[in-house]
């Protein structure tokens, strides 16, 4: 059992296995991005039926912690591959972790029963990124200024990785400030290392596209689940089939305007460009507006439950709460915008009519809180099939541009 390859080396002495440029993403990196996607909906749970400002501030926080966590595993996977050798234990390892701070992310800010659940999501996390930084650091073997920047990289994150570990065993206010400070300097601190070192490389376009494709695609169906959690016991009513409906319509919406035309056309552009734009590119429209398009489907996927769950209630006339209505419209809203400035930075056309309808959901939220819960909805994917239609007007020739002019930095 200790020989991979017909007796040549054993799997944890083999030598790292270069990915090659052509690659596509394989069952163990789909396998990978189910269990962060999972961790994604633990968050729901972590944000509560009602939830407050505070709690979605703290949802958002972990959101984007784990987004750098999966993002650094990605841009490993695309540089060696991820289901060979000692690469294939260390991920493992790291699903390990990321499973364990799925499980315990609603006790992430309020210690429990049994063992601590600040503490073990601190250290889930930070043993994802150290392995992570290992194995790259391992499979950059005779690159030394990859090397050199993996430990740059490593600097920078350590410091956060302290502040998190230090607030996980505080509480109350310094708790909070703690985290915000491990936050600030895992998002803050990787954006000036990408200015002072440069993005890591890009390998494989193809592959790199397509995996961020498929954790939106895998996404997006977690957040059509939510719709049977808010329904719970009375989704036999028609009131319910029918607002559940309309909620998997906005869906619809979310998948059409990125997967239609928008996915290809940037693939395209990623592929097209030359190598050092081209990292540029991944970086900025892949890695960070992304983010962008994955939060703004788990915050609508939680107003959507609580839309749901408001019609299937004692009350079905009660009013959304603020926090509610701002995951709802906010929710669309961010990933509207996201939408809009991944089209930007891959060249293209974003235009005035796009603007219009990303606007409007923003500047009609406040009716969110006056309508009824199902009236909510209903505006707001009103709102979707309109982009729609006007992302339906473009022409799909004139959604690129030359390959000199797809870059604009975000």
């Amino acid at each position: 059992m200790g020989d991979d390859r017909a007796g040549r080396h054993p799997w944890w002495s083999r030598p790292p296995v270069p990915a090659p440029a052509d690659r596509r993403v394989t069952p163990f990196e789909i396998f990978f991005d189910l269990v962060f996607v999972f961790a994604l909906t633990r968050i729901m749970a972590l944000v509560g039926p009602d939830p407050t400002p505070a709690d979605m501030g703290r949802g958002l926080l972990l959101l984007v912690l784990l987004w750098v966590a999966w993002s650094s595993y990605t841009w490993l996977g695309n540089h060696t591959r991820a289901d060979a050798g000692v690469v294939r234990g260390g991920f493992l390892v790291a699903m390990a972790a990321l499973f364990v701070a799925a499980l315990v992310m609603p006790r992430a800010w309020t210690p429990g029963p049994g063992l601590d659940g600040p503490l073990l999501v601190a250290l889930a996390y930070v043993l994802l990124r150290v392995v992570h930084l290992a194995l790259f650091h391992w499979a950059a073997a005779g690159d030394a200024p990859l090397r050199a920047r993996i430990r740059f990289f490593a600097l920078v994150s350590a410091v956060g990785w302290t502040a998190l570990l230090l607030g996980a065993v505080l509480s109350g206010a310094g708790h909070a400030a703690l985290w915000v400070l491990a936050f600030l300097v895992e998002v803050v601190g990787q954006r000036l290392s990408y200015a002072r070192r440069g993005s890591w490389p890009l390998r494989s376009p193809t592959h790199f596209a397509e995996r961020h494709t498929l954790v939106l695609i895998i996404a997006l169906g977690e957040s059509v689940v939510a719709a049977g959690v808010g329904a719970g016991s009375a989704v036999t009513s028609p009131s319910v089939l029918g607002v559940a409906l309309v909620g998997f319509t906005a869906t619809v919406c979310l998948w059409w305007l990125y997967f239609r035309r928008t996915a290809p056309a940037a693939a395209r552009a990623l592929g097209a460009a030359v190598p050092a734009r081209r990292d540029r590119i991944a970086a900025d429209a892949y890695s960070q507006t992304h983010l962008m398009l994955i939060a703004g489907v788990i915050y609508l996927a939680i107003g959507v439950e609580q839309v749901l769950a408001h019609v299937s209630g004692a009350d079905p006339a009660a009013r959304l709460s603020r926090s509610a209505t701002v995951a709802l419209f906010g929710g669309a809203a961010v990933h509207l915008t996201g939408w809009l400035l991944f089209r930007r930075v891959t060249g293209q056309p974003v235009g005035p009519a796009r603007l219009a309808v990303t606007g409007a959901v923003g500047a009609l939220a406040p009716l969110g809180v006056a309508l009824p819960p199902a009236a909510a909805l209903g505006l707001l994917t009103g709102l979707l099939l309109v982009a729609v239609a006007v992302d339906r007007r473009g022409r799909p020739g004139a959604e690129r541009r030359p390959v000199n002019d797809v870059h604009q930095p975000v």
